[in-house]
């Protein structure tokens, strides 16, 4: 697998991590075909009849579902499209998971059992929620609330996680293997909140709020259907049963993964917290 010469295909290279994961395949002389609904060759979650072209030929794909694998019917698109990828050849499936997530974990089984060669990423909490995702302007004004309580969590470097996936994409012996991907520290919403402080210099607090308070809030954002999925996953990620640090980066790239406090001067230095004039 190292140095297709066939593209390797990035199912959601517009997203946090495809976007990243196709940029380093792209800089380092990989070919690779994009999948997204505007993509010259168009990839649709919604519409399988665009899946197989977006396969045909491809040495390996990423697998990132949009919105998340919670959603109903996740399960049955990723089925789906395994069985496809074994019909037409595929070398290897990389499937973003998330750490904690029975509904993930669901769809993890279904791209062992689907006789196609495989690896899982099983993922943290993303730093870059505060510094590119919906907690970003909580992080301008000040304060961020989440139905995490004082649970502690490993939040990794979405750029970690692409380069687990470009080496897991290109090199023979990742096949097969389950990384638990995390950051190198255990860090509470309040030590977040400190570092993000620092980093931005503004003083930013973390209020613990309940599930229901949550759900209320992201309907009002992205209605009801959307908040009671991302509840859900609330409700399972952020109980205590993520609060211990896995191995998948030193496994994978051989190096320990990058801290919180790394990234968010990264971040404040690329001016990821400026407010638009």
């Amino acid at each position: 697998m190292t140095q297709p010469t066939r593209p390797i295909l990035v199912i959601g290279s517009t997203g946090k991590t495809g976007s990243r994961i196709a940029a380093g395949l792209r800089a380092a002389g990989h070919p690779v075909r994009d999948g997204s609904r505007n993509a010259p060759i168009p990839f649709d979650w919604d519409d399988d009849t665009t899946w197989a072209a977006s396969l045909d030929g491809v040495s390996a794909a990423y697998v990132s579902y949009f919105p998340d694998l919670a959603f109903p019917g996740a399960s049955d698109r990723i089925a789906a499209l395994s069985a496809l990828a074994r019909q037409m050849g595929v070398g290897r499936l990389v499937l973003l998971s998330g750490r904690g997530e029975t509904h993930a974990e669901a769809c993890e089984q279904i791209i062992r059992d689907s006789g196609v060669d495989f690896t899982l990423l099983r993922c943290a909490w993303f730093m870059q929620n505060f510094t590119e995702g919906y907690l970003r302007d909580p992080v301008i004004a000040g304060s961020i609330a989440l139905p995490a309580g004082r649970v502690e969590e490993p939040m990794i470097d979405v750029d970690d996680i692409a380069e687990v996936a470009i080496a897991a994409l290109t090199e023979p012996h990742h096949g097969g293997q389950l990384y638990e991907i995390t950051g190198p520290e255990m860090l509470d919403f309040d030590k977040a909140a400190a570092i993000l402080s620092q980093a931005t210099g503004r003083t930013v607090t973390y209020t613990p709020i309940t599930l229901e308070d949550f759900r209320t809030a992201m309907t009002a954002i992205a209605g009801s259907f959307v908040a009671d999925v991302f509840t859900h996953v609330c409700e399972e990620a952020l109980d205590g049963r993520n609060a211990w640090l896995g191995d998948g980066v030193q496994r994978a790239l051989g190096r320990p993964p990058r801290s919180f406090a790394q990234v968010c001067a990264r971040a404040a230095a690329s001016g990821a917290w400026q407010e638009a004039a």
